[in-house]
């Protein structure tokens, strides 16, 4: 891939963002998502690459754009897998609340696995703890490697959970070893992504989420030098049918390389709320505030980028609920 595509690719986030933000806090999340999505394709169609979403918004009859199999670019440049997430936190910005973000992933042909849209338990570090954590351990193991990795006590450890009935278990378990909680909403992406930043204060992450978010979490992670393991959850027949139609074996450890394949691939993201790691847009009259980070796994080059966006000039973004 073009280095150059990592920054054009930043333009799709801070459009899927800003067409989002209009509709934070009024309760309407399908409104918001169909505002990140609008906006996301609409700016795809500019870049110079031949992408094909693998990870998107649901089959071709079920979403209005976005849809697994569609081609996305003007046609010309690299060929390439592309991962979207229009708006990681749909509740979260219908509530107004932290760490919603505008997501996607590219990676070159055939490397980003196509993750059925189902659940994944996943466990995800920083690059210091890389090759010391198993998702097949318990949650107190885990703990007492990533604690010995960063050179901290377990009580100086903060995990984080997605805040589900079902994972309540880890979240007793997590209390019993003595470590700190940080308990999300929504939003696993973040939370994976912030494990591999010292400023965030997050050390790991447990829990199940959805499996096409674990695939975009790879290729963060695998910018970030940090590590991701999953294994898929089926909750019922027709789950488990299609994971074997697509010749995934629930029982396998799927690590880095089975979700993100080869040496190359963005990842790109931009803030709609406040978050750990990002600002969220901020509307200032006549210009929007927006704050992106964009990784290339090749490179490990991390670039966080502030923008500032004349609404006057970019009429498409003036339109509000």
């Amino acid at each position: 891939m073009e280095r150059s595509l990592s920054m054009e690719l930043v333009r799709v986030t801070e459009a899927a963002a800003q067409a989002s933000a209009r509709w934070m806090g009024r309760g309407l999340k399908d409104e918001a998502d169909g505002a990140a999505t609008s906006a996301m394709r609409d700016v795809f169609d500019t870049i110079p690459m031949k992408g094909t979403v693998v990870i998107g918004e649901g089959e071709m009859d079920e979403a209005p754009m976005l849809y697994i199999g569609e081609k996305l670019g003007n046609g010309y440049g690299p060929r390439v897998d592309v991962a979207v997430d229009p708006l990681e936190g749909t509740n979260i910005v219908a509530a107004g609340g932290w760490n919603a973000l505008a997501v996607l992933a590219v990676a070159d042909a055939g490397n980003l696995l196509n993750a059925p849209d189902m659940y994944m338990d996943k466990i995800a570090v920083g690059p210091e703890a890389v090759g010391m954590i198993d998702i097949n351990a318990s949650v107190t193991d885990n703990l007492r490697a990533v604690a010995k990795a960063k050179n901290k006590d377990i009580e100086d450890v903060v995990a984080t959970v997605l805040y589900r009935e079902r994972h309540q278990h880890i979240i007793a378990e997590l209390r019993e070893a003595g470590a700190r909680i940080k308990l999300i909403n929504d939003g696993d992406i973040a939370g994976a992504i912030n494990t591999a930043f010292d400023k965030t204060g997050v050390d790991i992450l447990f829990g199940s989420g959805g499996a096409p978010e674990g695939v975009i979490s790879a290729v963060a992670l695998k910018a970030l030098g940090g590590e991701i393991q999953g294994r898929l959850l089926p909750q019922d027949d027709a789950e488990l049918e299609r994971c074997i139609k697509m010749g995934l074996d629930v029982n396998k450890v799927l690590r880095m390389e089975d979700l993100v394949r080869g040496d190359d691939a963005i990842f790109a993201a931009t803030g709609v709320t406040d978050g750990e790691l990002l600002r969220g847009v901020q509307f200032k009259g006549t210009y929007a505030e927006t704050q992106s980070i964009v990784m290339r796994a090749k490179s490990g080059t991390v670039r966080f980028v502030d923008g500032r966006h004349s609404l006057n000039k970019k009429p498409n973004l003036v339109i509000k609920p």
